[in-house]
């Protein structure tokens, strides 16, 4: 899966979106804690490929596409929008493909303007990367070549407080960075990093008024944060070899950056440090049950503005859950099975 796929919705209950074979599941918290609703399929009875990507707009509604089988040895893009967790989703709706017709061509990322129009970005055979833009009032705008060499998949794409789109992407030896100039223009691609970067370790998150933090892991294996414009920094050594999950979240007054990401061990480790403040360090500590090879990690914020972790295993299909105690630090609930 692509973005984060534990979100807090319009009405204050958690989704925790997963994929089952051919179909994308739902739970949802029916309460305030708990307790959460059975799995229940999204976007109709519509036959998906294993693959999805997820975004959410402030407006809370999430945004969902995956890749369907069309023809033998070919596919297309499918969207879906889900405005509340507890309620049924649109039906999955054909978006096209990049290159017209043909085979998946890489892993989609999504996200949502400040207009709440989705923004589809995904690599094309020419090796650059592809984007599909809702209209404000209904429809989608053609598909757009946004250029770009030898993108490599696990595309990371992410709205500024703006409310403009932005996207990052991992090539041999470098990251790309495209943006939006105004709301609603097409994103050009603004700057080139030359870095080593491992391929499917990119993260972004909105970390300012103005700007964005893309979290990746290099070449000699540290997690590394780069800001456009600036150059990137490493934040320390990476836990495990997948990407981070990370949210913004208050702690004990301070704006900080949580982390999170499955570690070597198995378990879950969790950094934090003061937002955009690297050069505060930051320290791994582990939490919970050593977990399967494929467990998922995501972080979220709940209405009462408790930090929530959640991990997900695509074989087990077992949710595990843990919040923030009520008191000073990073304490944490045990861990429960949803």
């Amino acid at each position: 899966m692509n973005g984060d796929w534990l979100l807090r919705g319009r009405d204050g209950r958690l989704s925790a979106y997963q994929l089952s074979g051919d179909a994308v599941l739902c739970r949802a918290e029916r309460g305030p804690d708990g307790p959460w609703t059975d799995p229940r399929t999204v976007g109709g009875d519509q036959k998906l490929h294993p693959v999805l990507a997820v975004g959410q707009g402030a407006d809370a509604y999430a945004h969902l596409v995956s890749w369907r089988p069309t023809t033998k040895g070919e596919s297309g893009l499918v969207h879906s929008t889900h405005f509340r967790p507890r309620l049924a989703a649109l039906d999955w709706n054909p978006i096209g493909h990049p290159n017209k017709k043909g085979d998946r061509t890489g892993t989609p990322a999504v996200a949502v303007d400040a207009q709440g129009r989705a923004h589809v970005f995904v690599r094309n055979n020419g090796g650059g990367v592809s984007l599909l833009a809702q209209k404000e009032k209904g429809g989608w705008d053609p598909w757009r070549d946004l250029k770009g060499s030898g993108v490599q998949d696990g595309l990371a794409a992410v709205t500024g407080e703006s409310g403009r789109v932005e996207l990052y992407a991992a090539a041999p030896g470098a990251v790309l960075h495209w943006r939006q100039e105004e709301p609603g223009a097409q994103p050009v691609l603004r700057e080139t990093l030359e870095t080593g970067v491992r391929p499917g370790t990119l993260h972004a998150l909105a970390t300012s008024s103005d700007g964005t933090t893309l979290y990746y892991t290099d070449d000699s294996g540290d997690l590394c944060a780069w800001r456009p414009g600036t150059k990137p920094v490493t934040v320390l050594p990476s836990a495990g070899p997948g990407p981070v999950a990370a949210v913004r979240c208050d702690l004990d007054g301070h704006d900080c950056t949580l982390l999170a990401q499955r570690s070597a061990s198995g378990r879950v480790a969790f950094a934090a440090y003061p937002t955009e403040l690297e050069s505060a360090g930051a320290w791994w500590a582990e939490s919970g049950p050593r977990l399967p090879v494929d467990a998922l990690v995501s972080l979220a914020v709940d209405e009462d503005d408790r930090v929530v972790a959640a991990t997900l295993s695509p074989s087990t299909g077992q949710l595990l859950l843990t919040k923030r105690k009520d008191e000073p630090g990073l304490a944490l609930e045990a861990w429960r099975q949803v």
